[in-house]
């Protein structure tokens, strides 16, 4: 098997286009991590660096352990690219939601041209998010002890804050719009989904740090204390590990296919139509998004009861935030319910069965024993209602699971944020969309490609 998938690498490098975008793709690549090591001016990354270092275990399923993943570390450094894609991604998911909630926006989205509006809104709507978020993000290097707990010293050591706090937003911005342009340099002229190509290489960038947290499991330091031996936690580790990605692939790659029928129609003289075809309605439709939002709003809860048990000295607050923080009963239920509820909201905003009823009903298609219109609107509706059930609750055990055993067994953060959640959901999908798109051009020149066996087939 290992000298199959060498042997299509080598293939790859065969066809000067392909073999062009792939390097095309690898120096974007490399440029977007160069970003996330080269310092703001002004700013003392290295005491922030060794911040992250010292306090790794606390920091690591905190929203700052988060956001530092999806951002390659950037932040860690006080880099220029500091802000990441994420502005992009979420300037991106805002604009889908508008299109299925206002008219104009849905109106816009069908006509002609309509796509390429809607990206440029898009793209003024990031400038905006970098701005907001970028000032924030100054204030907080300018006040480190109120974001990161136990820090002591000062990141800014420019004298003149405003002159600091007008360049540093300008960085922030401008290195997140170049990210953008990247990103999209590589899904035009290089291989992949290019903004997803630079999440993935942030995620992949802490593989080594996930690496060397597994082997302290095993061979911790002379002054800690052992916790876990090599047999049978390694095999056991292992197994989970490859138990995950399996699962991952098989759910990501998971459809149903429902049948459609094409009547048959004369244009002219010609007849056209009368061929059997399918529409594949994927089991996992959300992604992992539904993990995304249910992290990012959970991590606000517990920080406002906080705040408000310290001002009005109110211990009911202070209990309601201790329940809301990782590793209680609470948390766990509330993650799991936000991760079943948004999986059904992206599938209510992003899939229009009503517009997919319509379309077939223009081109002469329909669905084997359902009507036309609003019945089939309505079996669209149920067969997708009942496969994100299953989608639901593959996310729920894939996010919970690793954070569980992270929790009873006290493992290191890295391992289980990196080999389990979303970092797996996110470079397992990413990677299988590149291999497909690699696969396209190695079969146009008859060459075999990497998806040619393990395919998923059937009805699920």
């Amino acid at each position: 098997m290992l000298g199959a998938i060498a042997n299509t690498f080598a293939n790859c490098f065969k066809i000067p286009e392909l073999k062009s975008r792939i390097i095309f793709t690898v120096l974007l690549l490399g440029i977007c991590r160069i970003m996330a090591w080269i310092t703001i001016p002004g700013l003392d990354g290295g005491a922030l660096m060794r911040y992250f270092e010292a306090h790794a275990k606390d920091i690591g399923g905190s929203l700052l352990g988060m956001y530092s993943l999806f951002t390659g570390g950037a932040m860690q450094h006080c880099a220029v690219g500091s802000l990441g894609i994420m502005p992009y991604i979420t300037a991106t998911i805002i604009v889908q939601l508008l299109t299925a909630v206002v008219p104009q926006l849905s109106k816009l989205a069908r006509e002609e041209g309509g796509r390429a509006k809607l990206i440029q809104i898009g793209r003024y709507l990031t400038v905006v998010l970098c701005l907001g978020h970028g000032t924030l993000m100054t204030l907080g290097w300018e006040n480190p002890t109120k974001i990161f707990p136990q820090f002591t010293g000062q990141l800014v050591l420019n004298e003149n804050l405003w002159w600091y706090r007008i360049q540093t937003i300008l960085v922030l911005t401008t290195g997140t719009l170049l990210l953008m342009w990247l990103g999209e340099q590589i899904s035009e002229r290089g291989i992949g989904n290019g903004v997803s190509l630079v999440i993935t290489i942030g995620i992949v960038a802490d593989l080594p740090g996930a690496f060397q947290a597994v082997y302290y499991m095993f061979n911790p330091p002379a002054a800690a204390e052992r916790k876990f031996n090599l047999f049978p936690a390694a095999p056991l580790l292992l197994l989970l590990l490859l138990a995950v990605i399996a699962g991952v692939i098989a759910v990501t790659q998971a459809q149903r296919k429902i049948p459609v029928q094409y009547a048959q129609r004369m244009v002219g003289r010609k007849l056209y139509g009368g061929q059997s075809s399918f529409m594949p309605l994927r089991v996992n439709y959300a992604g992992v998004m539904p993990i995304i939002f249910a992290q990012a709003i959970l991590m606000f809860p517990s920080k406002i009861c906080y705040m408000l048990g310290n001002l009005k000295n109110m211990k009911f607050f202070d209990e309601i935030g201790r329940q809301l923080d990782q590793g209680h009963l609470v948390y766990y239920l509330l993650y799991s319910l936000m991760i079943l509820f948004f999986s059904y909201f992206w599938v209510a905003t992003q899939f229009n069965e009503i517009q997919i009823a319509d379309d077939l009903k223009k081109h002469g298609g329909y669905i084997p024993g359902v009507r036309p219109g609003q019945a089939t609107s309505d079996y669209l509706h149920r067969a997708m209602s009942r496969i994100t059930l299953a989608g639901a609750i593959f996310l729920t055990l894939i996010a919970v699971i690793p954070t569980l055993l992270g929790d009873w067994f006290s493992v290191d953060h890295r391992v289980t944020r990196f080999f389990g959640g979303t970092s797996i959901l996110i470079t397992v999908g990413v990677l299988l969309d590149t291999m497909r798109q690699m696969e396209s051009h190695l079969l146009m020149r008859h060459y075999d490609g990497f998806l040619k066996k393990g395919r998923l087939r059937g009805r699920i």
